[in-house]
């Protein structure tokens, strides 16, 4: 019998100590957060303690999306190529070069990374904007803009049939970096994250903690200084990206509104009763594409491109008298807040 006594309290003892160094070995929240690319971001996943490998390659995928695509490096590839200079484009470059000829073309030029002389001119990029917009300004400017005056050529360099046509892929890098930041994280052999640039989102698996897709929010377009939502969804194995013109906007000397999302047909700002389109996509680089593209069309000819698109869903936030409208496509899952 004293053996039976003594034999079960070491099992006991056994069971307890597993416990305790099961519980202290479990995965928990680890995240990294700061700025870059002239924004925030914020990286989630779920790991014993923090990484610092995940850190450090962080820190790497941002130090490549500036050397390639950063318009304010003036030593990155595409200042290069936009002071007209002989330059061999990098693997990151032509992944989005080639994804946004290909978004140019099924939107019908409406998504255009080449209006970025006229962005600068509104005052929205990196160079300092024009006193003055006139019509006159407009037509020249617009004489150095489309995507079907720039080539991209076997060598890799860039031919651009103006010399001042002016490239900027603010509009998708953003969301590419998110892509980039969840392959590393995948090849560091992380499955449950959530990556977050500057808004711009990429979910991947479960979340660990409610094994629920991770629920995700987008911002109400009208808000005061306090942060509203208006919507929350499931996001999973999916990238989300929202645009809008309700925050980017200057007046000039005579109170006119320039919001940031440029026309590239017309070269004007646009003005329209969109306030805001997410869009969900395989990857975020597609999704903010393609969420730019729906502020920069009309509105029911955005709906068109979506419903033939197979893998990409969309809302839409309208502005209707007084108050706001919600529309989506039937795979937005969304509730309202």
């Amino acid at each position: 019998m004293p053996s039976i006594l003594t034999g079960s309290k070491k099992y006991s003892f056994l069971l307890l100590f597993l416990a305790i160094a099961s519980c202290q070995n479990q995965d928990k929240m680890q995240r990294f957060q700061g700025d870059a690319l002239g924004t925030s971001y914020n990286v989630r996943y779920f790991d014993i303690a923090p990484n610092q490998r995940v850190s450090d390659s962080i820190d790497a995928v941002f130090l490549r999306m500036n050397q390639s695509m950063s318009t304010y490096w003036p030593n990155a590839i595409i200042s290069k190529v936009n002071r007209d200079e002989a330059v061999t484009t990098d693997a990151d470059f032509k992944k989005v070069f080639q994804t946004a000829k290909v978004i140019w073309e099924q939107t019908d030029g409406y998504f255009d990374p080449t209006v970025g002389a006229l962005v600068n001119a509104y005052g929205f990029g990196p160079a300092k904007s024009l006193k003055e917009i006139d019509q006159v300004t407009i037509d020249s400017l617009l004489n150095i803009t489309g995507f079907d005056k720039v080539s991209l050529l076997s060598d890799g360099t860039i031919m651009k049939a103006h010399k001042n046509t002016y490239l900027d892929f603010n509009a998708i890098a953003k969301g590419y970096a998110v892509d980039a930041l969840a392959s590393m994280l995948q090849s560091l052999g992380y499955t449950q994250f959530l990556v977050e640039v500057g808004g711009e989102l990429f979910a991947s698996g479960l979340h660990p903690e409610r094994e629920k897709p991770w629920r995700v929010a987008i911002d109400h377009p009208k808000q005061d200084a306090n942060r509203t939502f208006i919507a929350t969804l499931p996001l999973q194995n999916q990238g989300l990206a929202s645009s809008g013109n309700y925050r980017k906007f200057r007046t000039d000397a005579s109170g006119k509104r320039y919001v940031h999302t440029v026309n590239p047909k017309t070269g004007e700002t646009v003005q329209s009763n969109v306030l805001s389109t997410s869009v969900l996509a395989p990857s975020t680089m597609l999704a903010d594409a393609y969420a730019t593209a729906l502020m920069a069309m009309p509105y029911e000819q955005g709906k068109t491109l979506i419903s033939n698109l197979s893998t990409i869903e969309a809302m839409w936030v309208l502005a209707v008298n007084d108050s706001v409208q919600v529309v989506a496509t039937p795979g937005f899952t969304y509730d309202l807040e």
